[in-house]
């Protein structure tokens, strides 16, 4: 029965007029700021529907998860500028010298997008999933004399994972200084809090959460994660990609538990680009602020790859890593290597791809065949014939799940990150890049690549497009919840 029905006539009119009033009050203003903050136009259209269609609770959700409240200032200007800056004439045409006239104008257009230099010289050495990676991580941190820097979106209390607090506290023991930044979505809860009480056990160590979950205070910024991962020893060695600290990722032969990834070991003046994102997050969350001990390091030449770091993340509206990659494909000439755990891009990449395979590139994406994410298997299924219809290669690997991030352009040309060739990662999430020039190890990932199409299941067009009415409902409907999940 309707509480209103007991009110005299009156009352009833004047507070259905007042309602009335105040629901177009809140959603005019709700969409006078969608207009003035939303550069999507696909995107202001969904909210203001969402305002107007669900009177005040469109307006709530709004304000909790469709406002950029995290504002940044951009890159201040160090006294060690990149080392393109300090090297020769000679040592900067080992760059350009053997790239083609599109391949210069793609790192002109890819520092128009973000003015990082590359770096000359640098050694980089993919460790495949954790049973690899893990144990050359520990040995570099037990080692370490000067500092260790740790960002991970998450990072487990478990079994493994306490080989690290082990080899933090032999760091600290050496006299280094720790500091551990961990994502408060990816890596706690609201009742299990394991592995901060294990980080507080390391004398020395500091560490701090992005963007904790203190209820009501955190809420607004509950759909922004950093999805990050960096480690740094000393200055001179570093970790990156996308694997986070988990058990899961040492289960290899596990089909349920495990996870199979891939990071990288780097040594050069690269490290000092990655040591400038974590001394900003730091100070972010903290707000002290930091300098790390690889400003002050002198690198020689450790290899020949050049390579520079592209952050990306909600507090810039320029989408750095979904306009490199894009412009990537769209230079292709040969070949475009994709592995990602999640490929739900919107138009402007899925339309750089179909071009791509049109003039005949040859295009593979291998993907998992199933993800963690029920809704994300749903979601990626729409694109597909589309894709297929246009020459692109789709491969879909066994579980383990793979979590792999790799792009490989014309056997030389590579990008490795922790972000997902998704909305989210694209849009949301606090994220870093790395964009590569080398033949060899663009040589050495593509093998990594062959390996896992050896098991996966190319996907055909007719898998698609004869989907029952019912699963393609499902899927589109799953597509459109994809950048809250």
């Amino acid at each position: 029965m309707n509480i209103l029905s007991f009110l005299p006539s009156h009352i009833n009119a004047a507070f259905t007029t007042v309602a009335a009033v105040a629901y177009f009050a809140v959603a005019a203003a709700t969409t006078v700021h969608i207009l003035l903050h939303k550069d999507d136009v696909k995107s202001a259209i969904a909210w203001i529907a969402l305002v107007f269609l669900s009177p005040f609770i469109g307006s709530v959700m709004y304000v909790f998860l469709g406002i950029n409240r995290v504002r940044r200032k951009g890159a201040r200007l160090r006294k060690k500028g990149g080392i393109l800056d300090k090297y020769t004439k000679r040592q900067k045409a080992e760059i350009y010298n053997n790239l083609s006239i599109q391949k210069k104008q793609l790192i002109n257009f890819g520092i128009n997008i973000y003015g990082q230099q590359f770096s000359a010289g640098n050694g980089i050495e993919p460790l495949v999933n954790g049973t690899e990676a893990y144990p050359v991580m520990v040995e570099a941190i037990k080692n370490a004399k000067k500092e260790v820097l740790v960002e991970s979106y998450i990072f487990d209390s478990d079994c493994e994972t306490d080989k690290f607090i082990e080899a933090f506290a032999a760091a600290a023991e050496n006299g280094a200084s720790i500091k551990v930044l961990i994502d408060a979505i990816g890596t706690l809860s609201l009742f299990t809090r394991s592995i901060e009480r294990k980080l507080k056990s390391v004398k020395g160590l500091e560490y701090a959460v992005f963007l904790p979950p203190r209820i009501p205070i955190a809420l607004p910024f509950v759909n922004l994660r950093n999805h990050r991962k960096i480690m740094i020893v000393d200055g001179e060695t570093a970790f990156f990609g996308g694997m986070n600290l988990s058990a899961e990722n040492t289960l290899i032969t596990d089909e349920k538990k495990g996870v199979q990834d891939i990071t990288f070991k780097i040594e050069g003046a690269v490290i000092d680009q990655l040591a400038q994102i974590f001394e900003d997050d730091w100070r972010f969350v903290t707000g002290k602020h930091m300098r790390s001990c690889s400003e002050r390091t002198v690198y020689g030449y450790k290899g020949a790859i050049a390579a520079r770091v592209i952050p990306d993340g909600p507090d810039n509206n320029s989408g750095r890593i979904e306009l490199t990659l894009q412009c990537m494909i769209n230079e292709a000439e040969k070949k475009i290597l994709i592995v990602t755990p999640y490929f739900l891009p919107e138009s402007g990449i899925l339309t750089a791809v179909e071009m791509a395979a049109m003039k005949g590139v040859k295009v593979e994406i291998i993907i998992p065949e199933k993800t963690d994410h029920i809704l994300m298997n749903w979601a990626m299924e729409p694109n597909f014939a589309r894709l297929l219809g246009k020459g692109v290669k789709i491969y879909r690997t066994p579980r383990p799940f793979d979590h792999s991030k790799i792009c490989v352009i014309d056997d030389e040309w590579i990008f490795i990150g922790s972000a997902n060739w998704d909305v989210r990662s694209f849009k949301l999430n606090f994220e870093a890049g790395m964009e590569i020039i080398s033949p060899e190890l663009a040589g050495k990932l593509t093998a990594v690549v062959e390996e896992k199409k050896k098991n996966a299941k190319q996907t055909k067009i007719e898998d698609s497009v004869n989907l029952p009415i019912l699963k393609r409902l499902r899927n589109n409907a799953a597509r459109l919840l994809t950048p809250y999940y």
